[in-house]
């Protein structure tokens, strides 16, 4: 394989890859957060409804 060809497949595919990469990495860290949210809200929702089942 030739210096141009590497070169050129590292071009076609290694910056897509990376790319990819790096996003999936910052998106995982934001879904966490909010999987956290999102289990926050619901006891809070919960506590609203005993809240109102009480009144």
């Amino acid at each position: 394989m030739e210096t141009a060809e590497v070169f050129s497949f590292i071009k076609d595919f290694g910056f897509p890859v990376v790319l990819s990469w790096f996003l999936l990495v910052r998106m995982e860290n934001k879904l966490a957060n909010l999987t956290d949210v999102i289990g926050e809200l619901s006891c809070n929702i919960a506590a609203m409804r005993s809240d109102v089942a009480k009144k």
